[in-house]
């Protein structure tokens, strides 16, 4: 009796501890697992943005199951999920929606026109003010679209596989904001 009392508690307490693993990355502390709109993913591999040789912000990517092809992640119907923490005193509004810009540019290969209306109602999610800390997530739910949430609180949802693939591409496309960063969300 007393044998199975200890293993249950190391079982509960092993659960415990690998249920708030986290990861950490240029100073910010990434679960392991995570539930974003209701879908349950697991950190597939983070990053650190960086411009000029100075941080400014961790983008982690989140996905169903480990992935390291990122054509796959773009262009697949699964739940998936970047999260950003700026970590720079730097990031402007303006600046954000300037990357965003050109993010997109890169990922669609200059063809935005059929998601233009999409990345106009994308980028307005970025017009409040930015400051060191923020969070933001970028969670594609199948049949709902990509829901964009600021510190928590959902600023929208963007339909469509088009749009979906053109987001995760300004992280994971041929042309990527970072290469490091791009390497580091597939996890390697």
């Amino acid at each position: 009796m007393k044998k199975q009392f200890l293993t249950v508690l190391l079982v509960a307490f092993i659960g415990l501890f690998s249920a708030n693993a986290q990861t950490e990355v240029g100073g910010v502390k990434l679960a392991q697992k995570v539930t974003m709109e209701d879908q349950s993913l697991v950190l597939n591999g983070a990053g650190v943005r960086e411009k000029f040789f100075m941080d400014m912000y961790v983008g982690a990517l989140y996905l169903p199951k480990k992935n390291a092809n990122a054509a796959d992640i773009m262009g697949g119907n699964d739940a998936a999920a970047i999260k950003l923490t700026i970590v720079s005193g730097m990031i402007t509004s303006d600046k954000m929606i300037n990357a965003v810009n050109e993010g997109f540019e890169n990922a669609t290969g200059g063809n935005t026109a059929p998601i233009k209306a999409k990345i106009a109602q994308f980028k307005a999610f970025f017009k409040e003010e930015i400051k060191k800390g923020d969070v933001f997530d970028l969670v594609y739910v199948p049949n709902k679209g990509v829901v964009v949430s600021k510190n928590g609180k959902e600023k929208g949802v963007i339909e469509g596989a088009e749009f979906k693939k053109a987001m995760f591409g300004i992280w994971l496309s041929n042309k990527p904001a970072d290469k490091g960063l791009k390497a580091a969300m597939l996890g390697k």
